[in-house]
């Protein structure tokens, strides 16, 4: 199958931005957006390192008297889908019939608001929670709202594949158009868990970065002394279209999403399958599915959290796949953090700019490659590099993986 579909909106909400520009601008730069909480946060005192977006008024985005009932992670992805649609130059019931646009946008769900109502029960009682609540929890409430707020009538849903999410989203927002069910899908992932219940859980996991003086150099993807993953906040929308749907608006298109796979792991509901193979194999998936080579991919952007088994994990299936052929690779989570499954989409975002820009990111504080890890590492700066392709790679626990193949518009 070699069907694309043309990529024609972008909205980001980041801990290094909110324009594509911005975003890219950090990663290629080395700006980093984590930080250690505010003393007005509520994890100062719980974390030593996250990477925070900027603040968004839910009433900016969605009616007031809904507002205080919406979690942060519907908010922000409210905010990346205006600013996608807006990007596209797009209208749903002016330029499109509703019933041809379809919504996959993922998450966890508003699990603040759910540990928030779990504290005023335990407080109040039974007459503590709000009955509201559910609006704010329910994982396909960032779907549904985006199809509420925009007036769309086609296929809604959304994606539970954790870190994984935002890339498989981008990937069933192919598989739709490929199928013909919609000319238009907004499709993205959007991620609030910096509060200290979850934050908690990652740390006795013994899975967050510890013992950094300066919280920018905590996020060590592929470096022999990383020591775990800075959790982040963000979300990420694209809207993609048919081509020939987009041509006969006259569409701006910023390039094309050309293939994608998945596999999972069937190993450890949190650790991946430590020779790689599942990765390895939804790589080869997705390269037949752009009906590509590994000779066609330019630049790789690795999912690369800075897990000592993780990129272990993933530095083998790139291996396996690859060889000899390998492309530059890196990872921007040593400045964006780890944003779950929202990375997967603001990372497509990242190769989108990579290939109009000629410019591949390097990875951040990528100080001391660990020498188990054969790669071919962008290090230090942006590499000067005319790319026409560009492979994303996100997993999620469970054992989900998904990559993503992205092209130049001209190619």
């Amino acid at each position: 199958m070699t069907a694309r579909a043309a990529v024609t909106g972008i909205g980001l909400v980041t801990p290094v931005g909110t324009a594509v520009g911005e975003v890219f601008d950090a990663v290629c730069a080395g700006r980093s957006g984590l930080s250690a909480p505010p003393e007005d946060h509520v994890l100062h005192g719980v974390v030593d390192v996250a990477a925070f977006a900027p603040p968004i008024a839910a009433d900016s985005v969605i009616p007031a008297k809904d507002a205080r009932f919406v979690d942060r992670s519907i908010v922000m992805a409210l905010r990346a889908a205006e600013d996608a649609l807006a990007d596209a130059g797009l209208e749903v019931g002016r330029d499109v019939d509703p019933y041809r646009v379809a919504v996959v946008v993922s998450g966890v769900g508003g699990l603040e608001t759910l540990a928030d109502q779990a504290v005023r029960r335990s407080q109040r009682g039974r007459l503590g929670v709000s009955p509201f609540m559910l609006p704010g929890v329910l994982p396909n409430m960032a779907a549904a709202r985006t199809a509420i707020k925009f007036g769309v009538r086609g296929y809604t849903s959304s994606v539970g594949t954790a870190c994984a999410a935002g890339g498989q989203s981008i990937g069933e927002a192919l598989r739709i158009l490929r199928a013909g069910e919609a000319d238009v899908v907004v499709c993205g992932c959007s991620e609030a868990p910096l509060f200290p219940t979850l934050v908690d859980a990652f740390g006795n996991a013994l899975a967050l970065a510890r013992g950094w003086p300066d919280p920018t150099t905590a996020s060590r993807p592929f470096d022999r002394r990383r020591n775990g993953l800075v959790l982040g906040e963000g979300a990420g929308v694209l809207v993609l279209e048919r081509p020939g749907f987009a041509r006969a608006r006259g569409a701006s298109v910023h390039a094309d999403v050309l293939g994608w796979g998945a596999t999972t792991d069937a190993y450890h509901p949190t650790t991946p399958r430590p020779d790689g193979s599942s990765a390895a194999a939804g790589m080869e998936i997705a390269l037949r599915d752009a009906g590509l080579t590994t000779a066609d991919v330019d630049y790789l952007n690795a999912h690369g959290t800075a897990t000592k088994a993780g990129d272990a994990a993933e530095a083998k299936a790139i291996t396996t796949v690859f060889g000899a052929a390998m492309p530059p690779v890196s990872s921007t989570k040593g400045v964006t953090g780890h944003m779950l499954g929202a990375s997967g989409v603001v990372e497509a975002a990242i190769g989108i700019a990579a290939l109009r820009h000629g410019l591949l990111p390097p990875t951040h504080n990528l100080d001391d490659p660990d020498p188990s890890l054969d790669l071919n590492h962008i290090r230090d700066k942006a590499l000067a590099v005319p790319a026409r392709t560009v492979m994303t790679n996100s997993f999620g626990f469970g054992g989900h993986n998904v990559s993503v193949i992205l092209g130049r518009a001209d190619a």
